[in-house]
């Protein structure tokens, strides 16, 4: 494949299709843990499991308005969200939740989503500020209804490692690689910025302070 290939708006759109729709298997894998903490039932898990893939999404191509949400006309994400589920469901994957495997799960499915909510608002023309906005919207949005139907605090609002804060990390390399002419240098390196970034935070439990308590403490715990 050559470096023009490699660099066409085309493949471009192709790697972050192939990157949302992970996003969405890995989502959907991290809401049936949560099921399963909550001992719900198949439906329990599936309904869950799906919102936690497909709801940030829904939410950001809803906001775009450009047609019916790609979630519900294009069954490979249904598919990847029911996959992850039906994963979570047969495998008590809960007793791994604290592991190295797990978290890199959930710093790569933020990532992946951030890379992907952003350069799909900056391909139907829309400016730097929704394109980070919508970024971060894809990767946190579908965790905090899913957290709303588990009558949880979202883990966007605190208390947990930097979460949301990635995501808006992430969505900005996009943009900024995208304005140098550089998408698939801002797929990568967003990725890979995302993915430490949010490993070292669950590592050192860095976490943005509250109320006027400006230092970096260590968090009383994680979510996944």
């Amino acid at each position: 494949m050559s470096v023009t290939r490699a660099l066409s708006p085309e493949s471009v759109t192709e790697l972050t299709q192939a990157l949302d729709l992970s996003g969405v298997f890995a989502n959907g894998t991290l809401g049936g843990v949560l099921a399963r903490s909550r001992h719900l039932d198949l439906f329990g898990f599936l309904v869950i499991g799906i919102v936690s893939g497909l709801g940030g999404g829904i939410l950001r191509d809803t906001l775009l308005q450009h047609g019916t949400p790609l979630a519900l006309t294009d069954y490979r994400y249904l598919t990847a969200a029911t996959a992850g589920t039906l994963l979570a469901f047969m495998a008590d994957l809960s007793r791994h939740t604290s592991g190295w495997a797990f978290n890199l799960l959930d710093a790569a499915a933020l990532s992946v989503w951030a890379v992907a909510g952003a350069q799909k608002t900056l391909s139907v023309g829309l400016g730097w500020l929704p394109a980070v906005l919508l970024g971060t919207i894809t990767a946190v949005g579908g965790g905090a209804i899913r957290d709303l139907l588990l009558a949880r605090t979202p883990s966007i609002f605190g208390g947990t490692p930097l979460y949301a804060t990635v995501a808006i990390v992430v969505s900005a390399v996009m943009v900024v690689c995208s304005r140098l002419g550089a998408p698939t240098v801002g797929v990568l390196s967003g990725l890979a910025i995302g993915i430490l970034l949010r490993l070292a935070a669950t590592t050192w439990g860095w976490r943005l302070p509250g109320s006027r308590d400006w230092r970096l403490r260590p968090s009383k715990g994680r979510d996944p």
